[in-house]
């Protein structure tokens, strides 16, 4: 009898034990959090983005918990590195589910994105990308991006273009391999049908011929063109860059999001980034406090003057502060039902932040707010409105 007893009394302590650890995510304090990942590359050529935004997110995150957390809650953070590869972003992503994750604020660009969204539709689990642009990233209605979606980047560039009179005669290199470059000259190209210029030469390269640019420069200045769009990453362009000088060429150079971080490349002749104009919705020069603060506060851990997808970071993480508020979830329920509460508030909600005023989003997962574009003047970005 007291064996029987005894038996019982330990099948329902591991009983017990089970419940506790599956209900609550729990801290050994026994403080409720909630669990936030991070996906994005910090090694390899893209590790400028993917260090912007871990360091801009952990600020994030910071300054939240410094003030009492959201509804009383705290964030625990961790930051997972793709090195810009969809396969090691799922490998993060499973990391990050093991270890906890709630809520994911990714990937940094858009092809991890593209096979980060399949896991995350398939668990149910909120998914706000800072800067993965490409319209396949937020697929499903559990995913939402805080940067412009690649189409609307590129009509706002052929509308800017037009408006300011910048040319009449315009050529563009992308990489055709990519989502994020092709999505953004597609639209540029369909767009630049309505607008008062012409596209005059159109050259494509690919992931594997990624490092001379002669033929398509070439074609670009034989057409006559004044401006040369390039709606691709920093990488190639500084290599476009040097090449372009080096035949004398000089168009003005314009791009999107993917140029920022062109400032940062190890051995590339500042120089040649003057006039260099981008399309962003943060500039790290705005008089405002609280660009200047952000600014400020993130110098001082990572050293360098924030990008663009750093700015995006930081907001994404008060933006789910504001969706977790709205909805009122708490870390002790589903992963499922945190997300079917956040994905309703996203549509509610308004967030001031350092890149745009007055975001909105869809329900397709798209934010509304107003574009903006920089110039390169001495090594700087500065704003060119």
């Amino acid at each position: 009898m007291k064996k029987r007893i005894f038996a019982l009394v330990i099948t329902l302590s591991f009983a017990m034990l089970s419940l506790a650890a599956c209900g609550t995510k729990e801290t050994a304090d026994g403080n409720e959090k909630f669990y936030i990942g991070g996906i994005g590359p910090i090694t390899g050529g893209a590790a400028v983005y993917g260090q912007h935004v871990k360091d801009a997110a952990a600020l994030a995150v910071k300054e939240i918990n410094d003030a009492g957390g959201i509804n009383g809650y705290m964030i625990e953070y961790r930051f997972e590195d793709d090195v810009h590869d969809p396969e090691k972003a799922v490998n993060a992503y499973n990391t990050l589910k093991d270890w906890g994750m709630q809520i994911l604020m990714g990937t940094v660009t858009s092809n991890p994105g593209n096979a980060v969204k399949e896991e995350t539709y398939a668990d149910n689990m909120f998914m706000l990308t800072p800067s993965g642009s490409a319209p396949e990233v937020i697929q499903y209605d559990n995913a939402f991006q805080v940067c412009f979606s690649d189409p609307n980047q590129g009509m706002a560039s052929a509308q800017y273009i037009a408006n300011k009179g910048l040319a009449t005669k315009v050529a563009a290199i992308y990489n055709s391999s990519d989502v994020y470059s092709t999505g953004i000259y597609e639209k540029f190209a369909e767009e630049a049908k309505n607008q008062n210029f012409d596209i005059v030469s159109a050259e494509a390269f690919t992931d594997d011929s990624d490092t001379d640019f002669m033929v398509q420069l070439q074609k670009a200045k034989d057409s006559g063109a004044e401006l040369l769009f390039l709606p691709i990453y920093y990488e190639e362009a500084t290599l476009i860059l040097t090449q372009a000088n080096a035949m004398d060429f000089k168009p003005i150079f314009f791009g999107c999001d993917g140029l920022d971080g062109i400032l940062g490349v190890d051995n590339f002749d500042l120089s040649l980034a003057e006039g260099v104009m981008l399309l962003t919705p943060f500039a790290a020069d705005a008089d405002d406090a609280k660009t200047q603060k952000f600014v400020e506060d993130f110098k001082a851990i990572n050293g360098d003057i924030p990008n663009q997808f750093g700015a995006d970071a930081y907001d994404a993480i008060y933006i789910i502060k504001a969706a977790i508020e709205k909805s009122g979830v708490t870390p002790d329920m589903s992963i499922s039902d945190i997300t079917d509460g956040m994905k309703e508030a996203m549509t509610q909600i308004t967030v001031d932040g350092l890149t745009g005023a007055g975001m909105t989003w869809e329900a397709t997962g798209e934010v509304n707010k107003a574009p903006m574009a920089v110039v390169i003047e001495d090594g700087q970005y500065v704003s060119a409105e």
